[in-house]
């Protein structure tokens, strides 16, 4: 009996094999039900199944040769679009306390740097004389 469980990225095979385990004489001999539980990688199962219907539609795709520079542009503008609609966009407010971090970590660094800067050139002015 083989049961097959999907988890997020495991394929998990549970196994249940009937062996006989060997006991002593005075023992009456019996049977042990034995679960082996083997995981495997879903990405080399599905590249599998994924190899099949890529190459199907890779062979569709192909068309005429003077026009694959414009189906790839048109495909990446395409893929690009779809991702700017999965971006959740910050609102005004979020924004705008965004711009001010930003803007306050500049400011902080930039005088870390010179101090620094100072610090360095004093020290510098000190040992060359």
């Amino acid at each position: 009996m083989t049961v097959c469980l999907r988890a997020d990225y495991l394929i998990w095979r549970v196994t249940t094999l009937a062996t006989k385990g060997k006991t002593p004489a005075k023992k009456a001999a019996s049977t042990e039900t034995v679960t082996r539980i083997t995981a495997t990688d879903t990405k080399k199962v599905a590249k599998k199944e994924k190899t099949a219907v890529t190459t199907e539609a890779h062979a569709k795709k192909q068309g005429v040769a003077f026009l694959r520079p414009f189906t790839a542009t048109g495909e990446y503008f395409g893929g690009a679009w779809y991702e700017l609609r999965q971006v959740r966009w910050p609102n005004r407010r979020a924004t705008w306390s965004l711009t001010a971090a930003v803007l306050g970590f500049t400011a902080f660094f930039v005088v870390l740097i010179l101090l620094l800067d100072a610090l360095f050139k004093y020290l510098f002015q000190l040992i060359l004389g």
